[in-house]
C-alpha cells in the first residue's frame, strides 16, 4: 500500500478562502474588520517566520493584522501591560502571544492573562474547559486543523479508534478532547499515549487514525503502524543536513517513507498540518469578531 499524501497547503487555502468570504460579509453587515494582534518577544528565527506567515494570512483574509515585537529581555511587567492594553482595545478581537517565550517569562501566566474572549489560540484554561465541557468557543488552532484535515479528506473520525501520541497542552490534550466530543465531526474512541507509555507500539498499531505529536524526530516507525492507518504528523523537528545551505532540514515525528508505505493517507512535514494551524487561527479570529459585534 502507498499512502495518499495529504496536501495541507491546499486544504488551508480552501479554509482561508472561506474565512475571507466571512470577513467580507462581516464588514458589509457591521463595518467591523476582525483585528488580530500577535505579540513576539525576542528574535527566535522560527517564531519570526511563524509570525510573518500569520500576519500575511490575516491581511490576505481582509483582517487588520498587528505585530507587537518586544526585546528578548522584556520584563514581565512590560508584557503584562502590553497584554492588558490589547485586552482593552475594542479593535483587537484576537490576541496571540507567540510561544515559546524567553525562559524568564512564565508562559502559563501570560496565556491566562489574555482575555478569554480574545484567546484565539484556545489555550486559556477557560477555553480549554469549555472544550472539555462540550461547548467549545475557541479550539486550539492545531487540533482544529487536524480535525479539518480528517473531515475534508474523507477520513471522518466518527466511530474510529484515534490514537494520540503526545499529551501537550497545545496539541495532545486538546485534540483528544476535541475528537471524543459527542458531535458528527468527532465521535471517535480516543486513546492517549506518550513517551513514557509501556510498549507504545502495541497501542499505536490499534489505531485507525494515528496523530503523532511527541516532538521527537522520526519517533513513529513503520513497525508501530498497521496497514491502512491514517497518519497525521504534527511534529516539526530540525535535523542536521550539512548538504543544505541552511544546515538543517525539517522532519516530523513520523519516519515518513517507511510509514507512508503502510498508511492509507499521511501528512507530510512540511506542508501538512502546519498551514492548517494558521488557517484555523483565522477561523477563530473571525469568530471572536462576530461574538464581539
Amino acid at each position: 500500500m502507498t499512502a495518499d499524501i495529504i496536501d495541507g497547503k491546499a486544504i488551508a487555502a480552501e479554509v482561508r478562502g472561506e474565512v475571507a468570504e466571512g470577513v467580507a460579509r462581516l464588514k458589509a453587515e457591521t463595518g467591523i474588520a476582525p483585528g488580530l494582534a500577535v505579540v513576539l518577544v525576542g528574535e527566535d528565527p522560527a517564531s519570526q517566520v511563524y509570525v510573518r506567515n500569520k500576519q500575511k494570512a490575516a491581511a490576505e483574509a481582509g483582517m487588520v493584522a498587528e505585530d507587537h515585537k518586544l526585546p528578548i529581555d522584556t520584563a514581565a511587567e512590560v508584557l503584562r501591560s502590553k497584554i492588558d492594553s490589547l485586552n482593552a482595545d475594542p479593535s483587537v478581537h484576537g490576541i496571540l502571544v507567540q510561544l515559546p517565550l524567553p525562559d524568564h517569562l512564565d508562559e502559563k501566566e501570560f496565556i491566562q492573562r489574555i482575555a478569554p474572549a480574545k484567546d484565539v489560540d484556545g489555550l486559556h484554561p477557560m477555553n480549554m474547559g469549555l472544550l472539555l465541557a462540550g461547548t467549545p468557543r475557541f479550539v486550539s488552532a492545531t487540533p482544529a486543523g487536524v480535525q479539518q484535515i480528517l473531515l475534508r479528506t474523507g477520513n471522518a473520525p466518527a466511530g474510529k479508534h484515534v490514537v494520540v501520541c503526545g499529551r501537550s497542552d497545545i496539541v495532545g490534550k486538546p485534540v483528544a478532547a476535541l475528537l471524543m466530543q459527542r458531535s458528527d465531526d468527532a465521535n471517535a474512541t480516543v486513546t492517549v499515549c506518550h513517551t513514557r507509555t509501556a510498549d507504545i507500539g502495541a497501542i499505536t498499531r490499534q489505531a485507525d487514525i494515528l496523530i503523532a505529536a511527541v516532538g521527537r524526530a522520526n519517533f513513529i516507525t513503520a513497525d508501530m503502524v498497521s496497514e491502512g492507518t491514517v497518519v497525521i504528523d504534527v511534529g516539526i523537528n530540525r535535523v542536521e543536513a550539512p548538504e543544505r545551505k541552511r544546515g538543517y532540514r525539517l522532519v516530523g515525528d513520523v519516519d515518513f517513507e517507511p510509514v507512508a508505505a503502510k498508511a492509507s493517507a499521511i501528512t507530510p512535514v512540511p506542508g501538512g498540518v502546519g498551514p492548517m494551524t494558521i488557517a484555523m487561527l483565522l477561523v477563530n479570529t473571525l469568530k471572536a469578531a462576530r461574538l464581539a459585534s
